[in-house]
């Protein structure tokens, strides 16, 4: 996969995509990533890539032109169509469904805003996508971007050391995550749970389902609404709800 992305602040990601997974990744090759300055593309000898909305307000607004320039010489440069993002607390709120979506995809260009906003042509003519992170507003896209990317990366085959690792976290399976627990089995008197030590598998799913399940209900019970419950599920749930 390659990953373009357009900031005026190039120096936040490196930091970021020199670490951990993200690095790794690189260095495996399932991904690559080019940060791109778009005040490079400004066709004015200041760069100047903002300017006073119309109308008059407070703030400045990102013009259309570097950001078009920008994506036009990068699609120009693709093999492949891609799927370009801005990142804006207008957009759809971001989800492990989207990421895994994402994760298909062979060429990604993600735009970080900043200022006031966009000039709303490049939203109607230019992108495919728009993604919030959740409904908050952040100076800038860029800590949204580092966060789609991390999501969508660790997703990629080959990336992470157990293929399977991602398949059951949380909002993964539509629900969260069951609890985990290490060495040592009895720590300050805080015991793992004995079916953990049985060496039952069968019985060790079930728990893990269960907690799951459970954890889920008491945190997050709107992700319930449209998750398909089994009957067994709907029996933990009437318990849960008669021990209340």
């Amino acid at each position: 996969m390659k990953i373009d992305i357009l900031t005026l602040f190039p120096d936040m990601f490196r930091g970021v995509f020199g670490q951990s997974i993200l690095k790794k990744a690189e260095e495996k090759k399932a991904v690559t990533y080019n940060l791109v300055n778009f005040r490079d593309y400004a066709d004015n000898k200041h760069q100047t890539v903002d300017d006073y909305p119309y109308g008059g307000g407070a703030g400045m607004v990102l013009k259309p032109q570097p950001i078009f320039d920008a994506v036009e010489d990068l699609k120009s440069k693709s093999t492949t169509n891609p799927r370009i993002i801005l990142m804006c607390p207008q957009g759809e709120r971001y989800t492990q469904k989207k990421a895994e979506e994402l994760a298909k995809e062979d060429h990604l260009i993600l735009i970080c805003g900043h200022y006031e906003g966009f000039d709303e042509r490049i939203r109607e003519h230019l992108v495919t996508d728009e993604i919030s992170i959740g409904d908050y507003v952040l100076t800038g896209g860029e800590l949204g971007a580092m966060v789609v990317v991390d999501s969508v990366v660790r997703l990629l085959p080959g990336v992470l050391g157990n293929e399977t690792s991602h398949i059951k976290d949380s909002f993964s399976t539509g629900l969260l995550e069951h609890p985990h627990y290490t060495r040592p089995a009895d720590f300050r008197g805080m015991k793992v749970p004995d079916v953990l030590l049985s060496g039952n598998h069968r019985l060790i799913e079930e728990w893990r389902e269960k907690e799951a399940l459970k954890r889920t209900w008491e945190r997050r019970p709107d992700l319930l609404h449209e998750y398909p419950l089994t009957e067994k599920q709907k029996q933990w749930i009437q318990q849960w709800e008669n021990e209340k």
